[in-house]
């Protein structure tokens, strides 16, 4: 695998969700789904093989998604993005339990971009092979 194209796509992931969810909360998906779709594009194989099929394009999504996901929750968690908001009306709903708010954001921003970048590697196998 190439982690210098799987490191900035996770880059590239977290730098579009994080505007566009400030933008318009929906928008959040195209961040992951594009990281994704750019990690199996811009991938040109490995050493045995000459091509990538689609599981290799989703291994390589979902490790694009898993890396823009820790950088979007922990930006989230800090006070950047849409998310944040949620987290502090959840908090203040729940009273003192803002450590398992801060949890519950953490992993589920990680399972959404880890799904998203998988679906978006298994697109970007598709395109490829396409043209």
């Amino acid at each position: 695998m190439n982690w210098k194209i799987i490191g900035i796509t996770g880059l590239v992931n977290a730098a579009l969700t994080i505007p566009l969810s400030l933008i318009a909360f929906p928008l959040l998906v195209l961040g992951p789904l594009f990281g994704g779709f750019l990690a199996s594009y811009l991938s040109t194989g490995y050493e045995e093989y000459v091509k990538i099929d689609k599981k290799d394009g989703a291994v390589m999504g979902s490790f694009s998604g898993i890396i823009g996901g820790i950088i979007i929750a922990l930006a989230s968690i800090l006070g950047f993005g849409a998310i944040s908001n949620m987290a502090g009306s959840v908090s203040n709903q729940m009273g003192d339990g803002v450590v398992l708010t801060v949890y519950l954001i953490f992993q589920l921003t990680l399972i959404i971009s880890f799904i998203l970048g998988l679906v978006g590697g298994v697109i970007g196998v598709m395109v490829k092979d396409r043209i």
